[in-house]
């Protein structure tokens, strides 16, 4: 018998349905803030920012590293529209570190030309990505 905890959650990227299945929460970060979301939450939508994001399950957490998109609620079920999702196995953790250390050098060179609020997300992102392969 299902656990009536359990709420109908569906990640899709450009490319792939990334995850569908039942959960027991949700966390992620969004422009709100960070968020946990249980199953009969108030039906919303949200902009999603680079982030850890965990999918509760029964047994264990999966943790999975997605960008920028759209997340909309509903009381029995959860869509996460993201730009990009990515499981610990699927990231490039060179890659990712040569990501961060290019945002981090943007950053402190105070130029005017460059565009800090780019360098501040791929930063975001980067460190997402680390996060979840385990590397920090």
């Amino acid at each position: 018998m299902a656990d009536e905890r359990n709420f109908d959650l569906e990640i899709i990227t450009p490319d792939r349905v990334f995850w569908k299945g039942q959960a027991l929460m949700l966390e992620l970060n969004t422009t709100e803030g960070e968020v946990g979301i249980y199953k009969r939450h108030i039906p919303m939508t949200m902009i999603l920012q680079p982030g850890v994001m965990k999918i509760h399950v029964e047994g264990g957490t999966k943790e999975a590293a997605v960008h920028a998109g759209f997340l909309e609620i509903l009381p029995e079920k959860i869509t996460v529209m993201a730009e990009v999702a990515e499981w610990p196995e699927e990231i490039d953790i060179n890659r990712a570190k040569e990501a961060e250390l290019r945002a981090q050098r943007r950053l402190q060179t105070h130029d005017p030309k460059i565009d800090t609020s780019r360098a501040e997300i791929a930063l975001k992102r980067a460190i997402a990505r680390l996060e979840v392969a385990k590397v920090r």
